[in-house]
C-alpha cells in the first residue's frame, strides 16, 4: 500500500510573511530515497515529501499568536537546545507575543495535578542549551487527549509543539484528531525525539551523535579495566530497548570492543558459536576482553514479563545481570580466573548537553518547526531525512519503531570491526 506522505493544512494562507528573505518558498517537494535502513516496513523506493522551511504566505497572523511547547518521555541531549530554538525563532523572526512551557511532560495540561505554566522568553532560555535535561521537565504516561484539548482552548493557543519520541508523537496524534473533531484550528507540530534513534523514517535524530560519544568514553573505561588485570572483562550495558544503534555506532567509534550483543540479533550463549565459549578463547588468547550489549538484548534468553511501565512499554529483564552470571559460572566450571568489571552509563549519556554538531542540528530542527507551524501545517513532525529538511504525517513515523538492519553495511562493519560474525544469531538466515 502506498504511504500517504501529504501534509494537513488549517486552511489558506493569506498573511504574507515578516521575513526578510527574497528565496521563500511554497510546498516546495523533495526527492528522498528511503531504504531498509529508514524503515524496515517497506520496499526502498523514492518518496516526494514536503520541503521543510519558510513560507511566503502564513495562515497564522504572527503578532496575534499564542504557542505551547511540551516536552515528554525520557531525556535526551538537545532538549533544550530545540526549545531555545524554537523561542528564538518565533520570538524574533515572527514576533510572536506569547510561547508558554508545559510544565512535566502532558500532565501539565492537566489542572488536578496544580503545574504552574511557563512563559518562554527569549531571555529565559536565553543559557539554556549550556545544559542538559529540559528547563521544562518531562513525565511519562498518557493522559486523555480531550482533557489537553480543553486547556488549550481555554488558554487560545494556536500552536503546539511537541518534543518527543514514538509514544509522545502517538500522543501528539490523538490530540491533533481531537482538535480536528471539535473544528477547531489548533497547529501540532511533532519534534522527534529518542536516545535509541529508533524513529520510524529518520535515519538519526537529535542527541544520539552525543550519546554515542559518551558511551564511547564508557567503553573506553571498560577497556582500561579489563586491560588491569589478568583475564580482564569490561562489560558495558547501553541504552536500546528494541534497536541496537547506540551499541553499534559507539563500536566503531572506538574499535576496543569483543563483543556487541544487540536486540535485533539473537545471540546464542551455550556451545558452539556461543557467546560463552568464544569469550573463553578470546580470554585464553588475549588476556582480555570488552562485550557491549544494549539494554534490550537477549530478551530470548530471559523470563518473560506482563508488567508495563508508565509508557506502556514492557519492562525488561536485565541482560547485564544474567550475562555476568552466566559468565561467571560459565568461566569457573572451565577454571578460567577472571575479574568481571560492569559500567551502566544510560542516564550519565540521556543527561549531558548536546555536542556542537547536535546542537546545529536542534536549531534547524527548532527553526524548521516554527516555520511549519505558522503555515498552517498540522498534524506533521519535522525530520532530517537523507540530508534533507522535510514534513512528515505524525502517521507514517508512528507506524513502527526502526530497528538496526543486520543486513546493512552497518552491521557488516560491526561484525568486522569485533570478529564476532561467525557467532550464531549474528548473521541474518538465509
Amino acid at each position: 500500500m502506498p504511504l500517504n506522505t501529504q501534509i494537513q493544512t488549517l486552511g489558506a494562507r493569506k498573511i504574507d510573511s515578516p521575513l526578510p528573505y527574497n528565496n521563500l518558498e511554497d510546498d516546495k517537494q523533495v526527492q528522498v530515497f528511503v531504504d531498509k535502513d529508514c524503515s524496515q516496513e517497506i520496499d526502498p523506493q523514492i518518496l516526494s515529501l514536503e520541503a521543510a522551511g519558510p513560507r511566503k504566505k502564513l495562515y497564522f497572523n504572527p503578532t496575534q499568536a499564542k504557542c505551547a511547547i511540551v516536552t515528554c518521555g525520557g531525556l535526551c541531549p538537545g532538549i533544550n537546545d530545540v526549545i531555545r530554538a524554537i523561542v528564538m525563532e518565533a520570538h524574533h523572526a515572527y514576533h510572536v507575543p506569547s510561547i508558554i512551557g508545559i510544565p512535566y511532560g502532558l500532565e501539565g495540561f492537566i489542572h488536578t495535578f496544580n503545574h504552574n505554566f511557563i512563559e518562554l522568553t527569549p531571555s529565559k532560555v536565553s543559557d539554556i542549551h549550556l545544559f542538559g535535561g529540559t528547563i521544562l521537565g518531562s513525565s511519562r504516561g498518557p493522559q486523555d487527549a480531550e482533557d489537553i484539548v480543553d486547556t488549550l482552548e481555554r488558554c487560545n493557543i494556536n500552536i503546539l509543539f511537541v518534543i518527543g519520541g514514538d509514544g509522545t508523537m502517538k500522543a501528539a496524534q490523538m490530540i491533533s484528531n481531537a482538535i480536528q473533531n471539535r473544528g477547531r484550528k489548533i497547529a501540532v507540530i511533532g519534534i522527534p525525539k529518542t536516545i535509541d534513534n529508533d524513529i520510524n523514517f529518520i535515519p538519526q535524530s537529535f542527541g544520539f551523535e552525543t550519546a554515542v560519544y559518551k558511551a564511547t568514553e564508557a567503553i573506553e573505561c571498560a577497556h582500561t579495566e579489563a586491560c588491569g588485570v589478568p583475564h580482564g572483562i569490561g562489560l558495558v550495558k547501553l541504552m536500546g530497548r528494541e534497536s541496537g544503534f547506540i551499541a553499534a555506532q559507539a563500536t566503531l567509534a572506538l574499535k576496543e570492543v569483543n563483543f556487541v550483543l544487540i536486540p535485533e540479533a539473537p545471540f546464542t550463549l551455550e556451545g558452539e558459536g556461543g557467546v560463552l565459549q568464544a569469550l573463553e578463547q578470546r580470554l585464553l588468547k588475549r588476556g582480555h576482553a570488552v562485550i557491549v550489549t544494549a539494554e534490550g538484548a537477549g530478551q530470548h534468553l530471559l523470563e518473560r514479563t506482563s508488567e508495563t511501565d508508565a509508557s506502556g512499554n514492557v519492562v525488561l529483564g536485565d541482560i547485564a545481570v544474567y550475562l555476568r552470571r552466566a559468565i561467571k559460572n560459565y568461566l569457573n566450571s572451565h577454571n578460567v580466573r577472571h575479574t568481571i568489571k560492569y559500567i551502566d552509563p544510560s542516564y550519565i549519556i540521556r543527561s549531558v548537553p548536546a555536542n556542537s554538531s547536535d546542537k546545529v542540528y536542534c536549531g534547524f530542527l527548532g527553526q524548521y518547526a516554527v516555520h511549519a507551524a505558522m503555515a498552517g501545517r498540522t498534524d506533521m513532525v519535522v525530520a532530517k531525512v537523507q540530508g534533507q529538511y522535510v514534513h512528515l504525517p505524525f502517521e507514517i513515523v508512528t507506524r513502527s519503531r526502526r530497528k538496526l538492519n543486520i543486513h546493512s553495511d552497518l552491521w557488516r562493519a560491526v561484525l568486522e570491526s569485533t570478529g564476532q560474525g561467525t557467532l550464531k544469531g549474528m548473521l541474518p538466515e538465509d
